[in-house]
């Protein structure tokens, strides 16, 4: 597998330089994402949750989704 690589723009000489990740730049960078992924992935559990919890709300008052909408409106 390549490293990712960045670019540079030295503005002195107007060029730009592609740098590819060294191999523990690389590590981290994966281990970041990992953990990025993880915590997005908690969040979007805990959001169904919290809808699925209300949506158990609406049905125990014998209410439609449209019905709660218009009594909050």
């Amino acid at each position: 597998m390549t490293n990712d690589t960045y670019f540079v723009h030295d503005v002195k000489n107007d060029e730009i330089n592609i740098i590819a990740l060294t191999d523990d730049e690389q590590k981290e960078l994966n281990n970041e994402r990992k953990v990025a992924t993880a915590k997005a992935k908690e969040e979007l559990l805990q959001q169904e949750q919290k809808l699925a919890a209300k949506k158990a709300v609406l049905v125990k008052l014998g209410l439609t989704d449209e019905e709660a909408a218009a009594l909050l409106a």
